[in-house]
C-alpha cells in the first residue's frame, strides 16, 4: 500500500507534497504528480500539506477516484 494522488491535483500541481517527502518518491507527470508505490514509505507527510486535498492512503481513496490507483501504477510501469 502507498499514498495516491487523485483528480484534484490535475492542473494544480502545487508541489508542496514534493517538498516534504523525505524519500523523494513523488514525481511530476504531464498533468499531475504521482507517488511511486514501491518507494513510498507510508509516512503520510504529503497528505496534510496538499492544498487541494488530493492525496489519500490507497485503501482510503474515494470511490469516484479509485481509477487513480491504477493510473498511478501505470505511470511507473507497474
Amino acid at each position: 500500500m502507498a499514498y495516491v494522488i487523485c483528480e484534484p491535483c490535475i492542473g494544480v500541481k502545487d508541489a508542496s507534497c514534493v517538498e516534504v517527502c523525505p524519500v523523494d518518491c513523488i514525481y511530476e507527470g504531464e498533468d499531475q504528480y504521482y507517488i511511486h508505490p514501491e518507494e513510498c514509505i507510508d509516512c503520510g507527510a504529503c497528505e496534510p500539506v496538499c492544498p487541494v486535498e488530493a492525496i489519500f492512503y490507497e485503501e482510503d481513496v474515494p470511490d469516484q477516484w479509485k481509477d487513480f490507483i491504477q493510473k498511478n501504477r501505470e505511470f511507473f510501469g507497474l
